[in-house]
């Protein structure tokens, strides 16, 4: 009798643990796949659509508003809540914002981009031949690829010929050079060489103070005639250092040629400036795209909702993008995956091209095409950013939502500046 009691006491024991390791799992995926920061509109408190039951319970309240329930009214304009499963299991607290659902102007059109940075961004270092042989000046002075030079002998730098002609001038003597590396400030002394094959004083430092090219434009905001792009930063193709703005502008642009993906060699749009009048100024580049001010655009045109992120579901979806001339085409996609991991603000979902002429035109997703708006259930969903190298036809994209909250944040920027 008592083997049979001990028996059935470590049968409901390894199904206790079991379940235990089970609903850990589930707390743990769940945990991954909810975001931490949600925005709400007034009149809809819905927020996740997947295969548990997950609800919000607000720090405010005991109430309980089911994922899957009718429609509750928020009243609170920012908040904490708790994502609970089964109603009862806490899995994590989230930040609640309420806001009014965006509506913007799709483009999916072409435009040029026209950039100066803050500074000088060094591309790379590279060997002085002089008399003793080569010497690296940039290199023994701890100057390296991706560092921005801010200022040279106490004077704020801004173009390569600014630079050029002072280490010209110095005649070999100790230049007191101002830099940044990861954000960080630091100061270092680089002494020029005499470059024996011109016979002039050189450091060994290659830097970029503008780029020029084309992207795609994803929307206008039509309330403060602000427009979004590309939906990453304009990085250094050297040193891969995300550009620092200094000024900048936008002109029309079109497309004249595709060159095709194919497995390990994405391909590009090849685009032209149609017209090199400036049509807006850029305000911003960073991590989830430029934005900036539009001078022209049509105020009455359509406008679609944007959704939220948590909105978003897996399966069909369209691509609104231009691969000839001036004017966009709606193309099939397919969302295949959702990611609320906010380590990495432009790779938030996973797509496939699924239309058999945009594949037969560019072989999937090409450069050139980021900031194409990605439309699902007639809402902006987001935009494409990058393609999978070794699998063209798939690729990443940014949510909308992301856009809209870093283009915010830039025109609050903006307006303290003008302000101050």
């Amino acid at each position: 009798m008592k083997k049979k009691i001990s028996d059935f006491l470590k049968i409901l024991t390894g199904i206790s643990t079991a379940f235990l390791f089970v609903l850990l799992g589930i707390c743990t995926l769940t945990a991954y796949l909810t975001p931490s920061q949600i925005s709400l509109n007034e009149q809809n408190s819905k927020f996740l659509k997947n295969n548990f039951p997950i609800s919000l319970k607000f720090s405010e309240s005991s109430e309980t508003y089911p994922a899957f329930g009718d429609s509750q009214d928020i009243s609170q304009n920012s908040t904490t809540a708790e994502i609970m499963l089964f109603n009862s299991v806490p899995i994590k607290q989230v930040n609640i914002n309420v806001t009014e659902r965006k509506k913007v102007i799709l483009c999916g059109t072409p435009f040029g981009i026209r950039i100066y940075t803050d500074g000088l961004v060094v591309s790379g270092t590279s060997p002085v031949k002089t008399d003793e042989g080569n010497k690296y000046p940039s290199n023994d002075a701890g100057i390296k690829s991706g560092d921005i030079i801010i200022s040279v002998n106490g004077k704020k730098i801004g173009t390569n010929e600014e630079l050029a002609s002072v280490v010209e001038k110095s005649c070999g003597e100790p230049i007191d050079i101002a830099a940044q590396s990861n954000g960080n400030e630091y100061f270092t002394k680089i002494t020029p060489v005499l470059d024996s094959s011109v016979k002039k004083y050189r450091i060994g430092l290659m830097v970029r103070d503008s780029c020029a090219g084309i992207g795609t434009m994803t929307f206008i905001d039509p309330e403060s005639g602000t427009f979004a792009g590309l939906g990453h930063g304009i990085c250094d193709n050297k040193s891969g250092c995300l550009m620092p703005l200094r000024s900048g502008d936008i002109v029309d642009a079109g497309i004249d040629s595709v060159t095709k993906s194919i497995c390990g060699n994405p391909g590009s749009l090849t685009g032209f400036f149609s017209d090199t009048s400036s049509k807006g100024t850029i305000t911003s580049n960073n991590q989830s795209g430029i934005y900036g001010s539009i001078n022209e655009f049509d105020r009455n045109a359509d406008t679609v909702p944007v959704l939220f992120k948590q909105e978003i579901k897996r399966g069909p979806a369209k691509l609104l993008t231009t691969i000839n001339g001036h004017t966009p085409k709606y193309y099939d996609i397919m969302i295949e995956d959702i990611s609320y991991n906010n380590m990495n603000m432009s790779k938030n979902m996973t797509i496939r091209i699924t239309d058999p002429e945009l594949v037969e035109k560019t072989g999937g997703i090409v450069q050139g095409m980021s900031g194409s708006p990605i439309i699902q259930d007639n809402r902006l969903a987001g935009a494409v950013t990058h393609v999978f190298v070794n699998d063209p036809t798939g690729g990443y994209g940014i949510f909308a939502e992301n856009m809209i909250y870093f283009g915010s944040m830039c025109d609050n920027v903006s307006s303290m500046q003008k302000a101050g």
